[in-house]
């Protein structure tokens, strides 16, 4: 029990201690999947689990609330597993440490999981609790939705008995969102080709400090991709020092912008001086042109063990040319949608093993043609540096429906609880929508949620005023549920 417990809506927050106690990364949600479970069955719910593994719980109406429209409400059950260099933390088995700190939540050097974990706290405390007015309502509760949306793309056809669904993913307060992108993995891999280490000196650069955060939310932003950053620095060095590679990786998941880099360099004794002092004049250069996006960019020197190999001089060349080339970032702002990145592409995960370089990028757009246009892109990089490209685990945007019913209804309770109009949006990520929708047509969506910073990073934090709020609305909601 941590202090969380404290807040209100107490229930809610109860449940979110509970939640951050069980770990629950992604591909590791099972204990608390069977957790959830068998307090269903001790609370006599209506519980099954589909053969993707996600959870359907069902709840009867209140009393008075028997001719009204039964509502699903939706979460996932897994986290982004991101840690501060330094932190000791095995996600598969340490519990989340939550604490207060003014008006936010945050973890102590981890990512809190409040994306989804507030919204799977919402939807168990409505479960839960007695004193709330509500029709039928099911529970649908995905698996693995952080790693590639895996549950929703499983999920059982003729399951669930609502044509109306909350969805509890969203991160803003005072927003509605109607509308996502959609997304596609790529795995982008170079052949190395290695040699023995011709030189007598090796040095192991560290690039670190950098804010990370969400590849969709986050991605307009000026907030700086480590992997690029490092690969930038390493053309910038080899144009004064020859050296060649022993190691280079980056990043730690898909779906998340990379805070830290590093990469071994072999060079020569006599060129260290030289080297040491383009990378020191470089990295005063970086500092003051991200000055205000990544002021705690840092570079980390320390002499490191001399290889016996190195990348040959073409692959060393030929990995440090490929990574400064790759396109990251914002490709296209949408015309139909203002304010709103239409296409982008984040290189998340960069690894050398087994004598290849790979990178996991995630691509995401609101139109299947962005997707296809990236797609083009990277094929023809691929094919320029002798890489291979493969494309995996696509899924669909939603798309905004203009007769919504539940858009409306909750449009009109959420202006009365601000006092002032909630925005209608749509979002530059990933929610399990349009996935739903597909196997569902006729579901009615929307998407709400409180105010969660720097999600997919240890600086991620949660804000408790926002989570009351949409605790008001959420219930409220439930309890003005159309007829049948």
């Amino acid at each position: 029990m941590s202090e969380i417990q404290t807040l209100t809506p107490n229930l809610l927050w109860k449940w979110f201690d509970q939640i951050c106690a069980i770990p629950h990364p992604s591909y590791f949600e099972e204990e608390i999947a069977n957790f959830i479970v068998n307090w269903a069955k001790e609370k006599q719910f209506f519980v099954e689990r589909d053969e993707a593994g996600n959870i359907l719980i069902r709840k009867t109406a209140t009393k008075g609330m028997e001719n009204r429209q039964t509502i699903a409400i939706q979460a996932h059950l897994d986290m982004v597993p991101q840690a501060n260099e330094g932190t000791q933390h095995d996600f598969k088995k340490d519990s989340i440490r939550p604490y207060i700190d003014g008006d936010w939540v945050k973890a102590k050097g981890t990512t809190l999981g409040a994306d989804n974990g507030i919204g799977l706290a919402s939807c168990l405390a409505v479960l839960d609790a007695d004193d709330i007015a509500h029709p039928e309502i099911e529970a649908l509760l995905t698996m693995t939705e952080e790693a590639g949306m895996e549950g929703a793309i499983g999920l059982r056809a003729n399951w669930l008995k609502s044509n109306m669904m909350i969805n509890t993913d969203t991160e803003e307060n005072g927003e509605i969102y109607i509308g996502c992108a959609g997304g596609e993995d790529a795995e982008l891999t170079l052949p190395l080709q290695y040699q023995a280490n011709p030189f007598d000196t090796a040095l192991k650069i560290n690039l670190k400090g950098l804010h990370g955060g969400h590849s969709g939310c986050d991605i307009h932003t000026t907030r700086a991709n480590a992997i690029k950053l490092l690969a930038r620095t390493l053309s910038e060095l080899k144009a004064a020092v020859p050296f060649q590679l022993a190691e280079i990786r980056g990043g730690s998941v898909r779906n998340a912008i990379p805070r830290e880099a590093v990469a071994v360099l072999a060079f020569s004794a006599k060129d260290q001086a030289k080297l040491t002092a383009c990378l020191a004049t470089f990295e005063q250069e970086l500092k003051a042109e991200l000055a205000l996006a990544e002021p705690n960019l840092t570079f980390i020197v320390e002499t490191a063990e001399i290889p016996a190999e190195v990348f040959d001089k073409t692959s060393s060349d030929k990995t440090i040319q490929l990574l400064n080339v790759l396109p990251n970032g914002v490709i296209r702002n949408s015309d139909a949608v203002k304010n709103v990145v239409e296409t982008s592409l984040s290189i998340g995960i960069l690894r050398t093993e087994n004598g290849v370089l790979k990178a996991k990028i995630l691509v995401r757009s609101l139109i299947e043609n962005g997707k296809a246009d990236v797609r083009s892109r990277l094929s023809s990089l691929a094919e320029l540096t002798g890489a291979t490209v493969a494309f995996s685990g696509s899924y669909p945007g939603w798309e905004p429906d203009p007769n919504s019913q539940i858009t409306a209804l909750t449009k009109t309770i959420y202006d009365e609880i601000l006092g002032y109009e909630a925005k209608i949006q749509v979002i530059h990520a990933g929610l399990e929508c349009g996935l739903i929708k597909k196997v569902y047509p006729k579901m009615d969506l929307v998407s709400i949620g409180p105010t969660i910073r720097n999600a997919h990073s240890p600086d991620e934090k949660v804000h408790i005023p926002a989570v009351q709020i949409y605790w008001e609305l959420l219930t409220k909601l439930l309890a003005q549920a159309p007829n049948k």
